[in-house]
């Protein structure tokens, strides 16, 4: 299993829209997410915007290509990208760059 931790910035304007659209995340892409294998994922998000996703899975890579592959995937992509700083044209799913880990108390 892999664990999975990334950062975005979402902007500091759009702070209180973003954690009111993450109260009802769309069943049908909450179901995509566990089909195609991402399990324990949780999103933090601190009051300046800095965001801290989590998740665990068999493979990220996979994981994450078989949800770019949903069109659930795309339209919620579309719908969230305009909230987000720094994503050079992408995708913010395609923006989540993961952190190496350094240490994990099993």
């Amino acid at each position: 299993m892999q664990r999975v931790c990334f950062l975005l910035k979402v902007k500091a304007d759009r702070v209180d829209e973003y954690r009111a659209r993450h109260e009802n995340v769309w069943a049908e892409m909450r179901e995509a997410l566990t089909a195609t294998g991402w399990r324990n994922y949780s999103l933090f998000l601190r009051e300046d915007g800095l965001l801290v996703g989590y998740l665990e899975t068999d493979n990220f890579e996979k994981a994450r290509a078989a949800m770019d592959a949903t069109d659930v995937n795309s339209r919620w992509q579309t719908q969230m990208a305009d909230f987000f700083e720094e994503l050079d044209g992408q995708a913010p799913d395609a923006a989540m760059r993961p952190l190496t880990e350094v240490f994990h108390l099993a």
